[in-house]
């Protein structure tokens, strides 16, 4: 499924960018020449003749777009409800009294990553707490399987598409050179054949267009260099609360055990 949303807003991302270059940029009132689209009389025009390489930048753009949205709402419902800190405290202080119970409820409450990971550990506790086969050691180490088993489900949603954030960063800055290049190629193989007898005008076109592909390359790199650093950070700072918050746990059912 995650492959294949993947996939999806890629593809339609390729839709979109290559229908706005072609229809809107390409539109054949930005030319003086019309449909030939040689002669740019706007900025729409000129961003056209950058080359097909325009449009898989303004793919790589929405795609970046697409996936900070995603993250942003992925990573706030794994926060899940409430403040995150008074959550670990509530449960620590009702499972310091005893009330296991009524920390699972706290978690049901919490409906997070964190308070999934803490539900799991606690719900194990209460089938081997009375279980006479279980020795004191065991039981911890029940416990804490079932904690790390439902950190190994948790903490890769938490991570899931920064990759192609990531992704996005590297690449999109050196295609927009690579457009820039073969764009100056093409400027200055005109230039040459003309004799030198360009104009300065048009020679300036054609630098323009070939710099709005490095343009595009920027933008779309510094966008996902950003999202990339700033949900970078928020997963470890995330990842950081649930370690404290089982730290936490742990120590006091481990107390209660060895009572």
């Amino acid at each position: 499924m995650k492959n294949l949303f993947n996939a999806l807003v890629m593809g339609l991302s390729l839709v979109v960018a290559s229908s706005m270059w072609w229809f809107w940029m390409g539109n054949p009132a930005n030319f003086k020449d019309g449909a030939m689209r040689h002669d740019p009389i706007n900025t729409w025009g000129t961003i056209h003749t950058g080359g097909p390489l325009v449009a898989v930048l303004i793919a790589l753009l929405i795609i970046a777009i697409t996936f900070i949205i995603e993250r942003w709402f992925s990573i706030s419902k794994a926060k899940g409800n409430g403040d995150l800190a008074m959550f670990i405290k509530t449960v620590s202080t009702t499972l310091a009294s005893g009330n296991v119970s009524a920390a699972i409820s706290e978690c049901d409450k919490q409906r997070g990553s964190l308070s999934n990971i803490v539900r799991s550990g606690l719900e194990r506790y209460e089938q081997v707490a009375n279980d006479p086969e279980y020795d004191s050691e065991k039981k911890i180490a029940e416990v804490q399987r079932a904690i790390d088993e439902a950190m190994n489900l948790e903490t890769p949603l938490l991570e899931k598409n920064l990759v192609i954030i990531s992704t996005v960063s590297s690449i999109s800055t050196m295609i927009g050179l690579l457009g820039t290049t073969l764009g100056m190629i093409r400027a200055f193989a005109a230039l040459g054949a003309a004799g030198g007898a360009v104009s300065a005008q048009a020679l300036s076109i054609g630098i323009s267009e070939a710099l709005y592909n490095t343009a595009f390359g920027l933008a779309a790199a510094i966008i996902a260099i950003v999202a990339y650093n700033f949900f970078t950070t928020k997963v470890d700072n995330f990842i950081y609360m649930i370690d404290e918050a089982i730290l936490s746990v742990m120590e006091i059912l481990t107390i209660k055990v060895k009572k």
